[in-house]
């Protein structure tokens, strides 16, 4: 496997200022969501790495006590095993039973083995728009909630045995928590898509790794997995936009579908934009949150039979990364204008 040439960055840049943003793109529906609180910045651009690095060592030294107990947990057991170790055998049929994978180990796994998907893909490319197209997989994503809405979504999805991908407003957390709070227990994919929804391109370095890491520690505090997707708001981003994504080994999404939910066309144009692009390997874009969301949970039925009766089947993103990677060799993005 070729690993990602970061060399195409502008050497000029290496003091990490920001380049000029793109043209917004106008494919995504604009959120009113609070503005992010007060917080003191760190001197110059670079990102706090000193706050982070506390943080991650507050978190590991709550994991080694997670661990020091599992073990003691693990002692006593098998000195409980030992000492009933002469006692008649139970049946064949309850030690396979016993020894059978659980749902739950079945969904770890997956989960494992998803996540080291993502990781391959991002070790050859920054972003992608799509999966490969040799499988029969479309991925379903969801911006700007958690909302009022997203509850709904999630139970729609639930009820038709689909999993999604959600790109998360950390900054929305604080109202509509318990969306993204269904969307982890649903066994989702939750994404960051910025602390405030701001356009990305137009940001210094130290405040987009601040969007991009606030909200990822808002996941992490909601029990969620920490986020190793990224999808931008409006498509605003630049180089230094990708610079902070190699940081923080996060991997971009944009979309190859727009179904434009978010304009309210109704439920009938959205369900026949989403069929319209859906082929292998598509990337579906619709919206969770951001505004009245019920055409699109009216259309997620319709969305879903009509991807079934072509043969596709509908999956989170790292699972389609993880049955059809993307290609090798993919152009940079400089912009969505027109996709």
């Amino acid at each position: 496997m070729t690993p990602w040439d970061w060399t195409w960055e502008d050497r000029s840049h290496s003091t990490r200022t920001p380049t000029a943003s793109p043209e917004p793109a106008t494919d995504e529906h604009e959120t009113g969501s609070s503005p992010q609180g007060n917080r003191p910045a760190p001197e110059g651009d670079e990102p706090p790495s000193t706050g982070r690095s506390q943080v991650f060592r507050r978190r590991r030294a709550g994991a080694a006590l997670a661990l020091i107990a599992i073990v003691v947990l693990l002692v006593g057991s098998l000195s409980s095993h030992k000492g009933s170790a002469q006692r008649p055998a139970r049946s064949a049929r309850s030690h396979v039973t016993r020894l059978t994978p659980s749902q739950a180990d079945l969904a770890a796994d997956a989960a494992k083995a998803e996540q080291k998907a993502v990781e391959s893909v991002l070790a050859y490319t920054p972003f992608l728009r799509s999966g490969g197209a040799r499988g029969n997989e479309v991925a379903l994503t969801f911006d700007d909630g958690p909302g009022p809405y997203t509850g709904q979504v999630v139970g729609a999805l639930d009820k038709l045995h689909v999993h999604a991908t959600f790109f998360a407003i950390g900054s929305q957390e604080q109202y509509f928590s318990t969306g993204t709070v269904a969307e982890i227990n649903s066994g989702d994919v939750v994404g960051d898509h910025t602390e405030t929804h701001p356009m990305m391109g137009s940001l210094s370095p130290h405040d987009q790794y601040e969007q991009l890491f606030d909200q990822m520690a808002q996941i992490e505090v909601l029990g969620g997995k920490r986020p190793r997707l990224f999808r931008p708001p409006y498509g605003s981003f630049n180089s230094t936009t990708f610079r902070e994504l190699h940081h923080l080994h996060l991997l971009m999404v944009l979309w190859s579908v727009d179904t434009r939910d978010y304009t309210l066309p109704g439920t009938a144009t959205i369900v026949q934009r989403a069929l319209e692009g859906a082929k292998p390997g598509a990337i579906i874009l619709m919206h969770d949150g951001g505004g009245n969301r019920s055409e699109t949970i009216a259309a997620l039925p319709a969305i879903v039979r009509g991807l079934r009766k072509r043969g596709l089947r509908p999956v989170t993103v790292p699972r389609l990364l993880l049955d059809d990677p993307p290609p090798h060799g993919l152009p940079l993005p400089a912009s969505l204008a027109g996709d």
